[in-house]
């Protein structure tokens, strides 16, 4: 079984903490939809024919797409890939695109999953974040979809924020148990070079919440989600029995997928490719890929092009997909990097068939001061980190990683 990802690098405005590709200019989404679907296509191939368990529409901003686009993508999907009958489809959406009508909207199409970008239920948050939802649109949206049949719901939250006290993330958390929301993505904000918060940290606008306070933080995280009966199955994810995220846990697990889109990554065993991170640059290497007389759609997409302005700083790609080959030192890194993470660890029997004794025998000497300190445990099944490793897991990854 593989996954399919597909990026909409679309968004109304920039949250102030936000690195991931995206731009504003909304006229391009049609134009944006069409590429999508010759790429589904000459992609086709790179899964070696797996069947598709999940499908997940990330950003950017999916819920800025209409039926069209939906509809358009979807046939593609269904035309060159085989879709598992229980597949999870999941879309992001921002709270305050999730009008009564936008969700009556999505009825039709398979979505049996939504995540919501909350951040945060205080205003005061959101304001900082720059979000354009407020705390009521975020409870209106969840519970529009929860009347709408959507069950299966994820909500992200935001933890270490300026001014975060242990007080207001504990709130934060109580209102999602009340909601009884069955996923939850937990995440710590960082500060990537080149956003807003970034900026305003280095001209000292505000400062950071402290070490001892993150670590209070994230124990009140696992303590009132674990009380609760949710499961801790991945560094930042929580979920009650039987609602993981399953696009998610694939990439956990040495799955297959797919991406499409700007700046989607793909991933089969063999090799890692990713698409080039500019949405003028990724349409014009779809244009040279399906030139107007050999590809059946393209007369249309080309028209369309013609109908909308030209794009700003494109610089004539011929390539839009970068591709590294996947050596034997890569493939062990990414296991360790990805297992780790989960509660699953690193299950002894297939790192043996994957790699072989040399580089168990490698793993377990740079485990050995973990193991001894407790911050990993092992039995005769698998590795994992401990709790007490949880706060100090990338640092513990990038140590036993060669």
């Amino acid at each position: 079984m593989a996954s399919l990802y597909i990026h909409v690098p679309f968004c109304k405005s920039r949250c102030a903490y936000c690195d991931f590709y995206s731009q504003t200019l909304l006229i391009y989404i049609n134009v944006y939809s069409h590429a999508v679907v010759h790429e589904l296509e000459l992609r086709k191939d790179y899964l070696d024919g797996e069947a598709i368990e999940t499908i997940y529409w990330g950003g950017g901003t999916p819920s800025l797409l209409q039926s069209a686009d939906f509809e358009l993508i979807f046939n593609a999907v269904n035309r060159y890939y085989d879709i598992s009958s229980n597949a999870e489809i999941t879309l992001e959406a921002n709270p305050d695109d999730m009008t009564r009508e936008y969700v009556a909207a999505l009825q039709p199409f398979p979505f049996n999953r939504i995540s919501l970008g909350v951040q945060s239920f205080n205003d005061h948050d959101l304001r900082l974040l720059n979000r354009r939802h407020s705390a009521r649109q975020a409870l209106d949206a969840i519970r529009r979809c929860q009347e709408a049949g959507y069950s299966n719901l994820s909500i992200d939250l935001m933890n270490g924020l300026p001014g975060q006290t242990p007080e207001m993330w504990a709130e934060n958390l109580d209102i999602t148990l009340r909601l009884n929301i069955p996923h939850l993505s937990a995440y710590h904000l960082s500060y990537e070079e080149g956003t807003v918060m970034y900026q305003q940290l280095q001209a000292k606008s505000f400062d950071p919440v402290d070490e001892e306070t993150s670590v209070r933080l994230f124990d009140i995280l696992i303590d009132k989600l674990e009380a609760a009966g949710y499961l801790h199955y991945e560094l930042s994810n929580f979920c009650k029995p039987g609602s993981f995220s399953r696009h998610n846990t694939a990439y956990w697990t040495d799955r297959k997928y797919l991406g499409i889109g700007p700046a989607a990554h793909s991933y089969n065993h063999h090799s890692r490719q990713w698409n080039i991170a500019s949405l003028p640059d990724y349409i014009e290497g779809i244009t040279n890929t399906f030139p107007v007389e050999t590809c059946g759609h393209t007369s249309h997409y080309a028209s369309l092009q013609s109908q909308t302005p030209p794009l700003k700083d494109a610089v004539g790609c011929q390539e839009f997909i970068e591709k590294e080959a996947i050596d034997a030192k890569t493939r062990y890194n990414d296991y360790i990097l990805t297992r780790l993470r989960t509660m699953w660890g690193i299950p002894q029997s297939s790192f043996l068939e994957l790699f072989g004794r040399e580089q168990m025998d490698y793993l377990l000497r740079q485990a050995k001061p973990y193991l001894q300190n407790g911050m990993i445990e092992k039995d005769e099944e698998k590795l994992i980190i401990t709790r007490k490793g949880l706060f100090t897991a990338d640092g513990i990854i990038r140590d036993l990683m060669k």
